[in-house]
């Protein structure tokens, strides 16, 4: 045996009992964001994970910079499974919409594991004529509208800007800074459109505060039976999801992220849980879609995805 294959052989014991023995102190968990979807299941994760593997999984809450601030913390720590990152979907957006980050998303972050996905909802208020999504298709065409988004290249801005290109109408964006002020001034008839999360919408669509136009999913929404797919009525660009998922620093070992991948798919097959979280509109990430390598797979494409839309809509960030 050669001195660089029993070297080789050496790493790949060594890696194997650092798995083995993982985790064998407490675990950081960032999650960037303040408080909201992010932070709720990165504790109902972080209690999972405590709980199967016996270690504490300490949240950390960092916001900033849509996320980047977070996600830059995680990308220097050392690659060991001591230092993980919850992140929304505005991972993914963040590299189009910076022309430099303080680390390489694809290169420097790896997917260990995608959570949840929910579509967006398209609402309008409660006063606004049309009642179904042909019919406010059409009153768009004729009529000024417009359509409040949570902030340059957030998921909903994007999502706005889609709807406008596919449905060939011009809305006049109107941008806030976060969720909970532009669903404040659709209950208030301030303005007449926008996208949010089922988290947010389900109970005022519920509560007939709004109506529910439509919905960025191909499949049916048992909470929204009256709302159109948009993807159905508009095209495959409108299959849009809000997500998140777990990453950890770049060279962590393969076994010690398939371990973390292992105890988030048995949180995701708890069907007490689930049916908990389908009750307030978070959907589990499909079983043939949450191995490690599916989720970087999946990182990658979304990425590349996020930018053609950027860059084709001119989307620039906020001052």
């Amino acid at each position: 045996m050669s001195r660089w294959t029993a070297l080789l052989f050496a790493c790949a014991a060594a890696t194997a009992a650092h798995a083995q023995s993982y985790p064998s102190k407490p675990v950081r968990v960032v999650v960037a964001a303040a408080t909201g979807g992010p932070d709720t299941l990165a504790r109902v994760v972080g209690a999972q994970l405590q709980q199967q593997l016996g270690q504490p999984f300490v949240i950390e809450n960092q916001p900033g910079a849509n996320g980047i601030v977070g996600a830059q913390i995680v990308s220097k720590a050392p690659p060991d499974g001591y230092t993980l990152l919850v992140y929304s979907s505005g991972f993914v957006i963040n590299p189009a919409m910076h022309k430099s980050l303080p680390y390489d998303t694809e290169k420097d972050l790896a997917a260990v594991a995608f959570i949840n996905r929910n579509p967006l909802v398209l609402i309008g208020r409660k006063t606004l004529a049309p009642t179904t999504l042909a019919e406010l298709i059409a009153h768009m065409k004729n009529t000024s509208v417009t359509m409040a988004h949570p902030g340059s290249g957030s998921s909903g801005h994007l999502a706005t800007a889609l709807f406008a290109q596919e449905a060939k109408v011009k809305p006049v964006q109107v941008p806030y800074r976060g969720g909970a002020p532009m669903v404040q001034d659709i209950l208030g008839n301030h303005v007449d459109l926008l996208f949010g999360t089922p988290q947010q919408l389900l109970p005022l669509v519920a509560g007939g505060q709004v109506k529910a136009y439509g919905f960025t999913a191909k499949e049916t929404h048992a909470q929204l039976p009256g709302a159109a797919s948009l993807v159905g009525e508009l095209g495959p660009k409108l299959e849009i999801f809000y997500w998140h998922a777990l990453f950890a620093p770049a060279a962590t070992p393969k076994p010690v992220i398939d371990k973390l991948n292992a105890v988030v798919q048995t949180l995701l097959d708890d069907t007490t849980l689930m049916k908990n979280w389908a009750d307030t509109g978070v959907t589990p990430y499909p079983p043939n879609e949450r191995s490690p390598q599916a989720a970087q797979a999946l990182m990658k494409s979304e990425i590349a995805r996020w930018g053609e839309v950027v860059r084709e809509n001119r989307i620039q960030p906020a001052d």
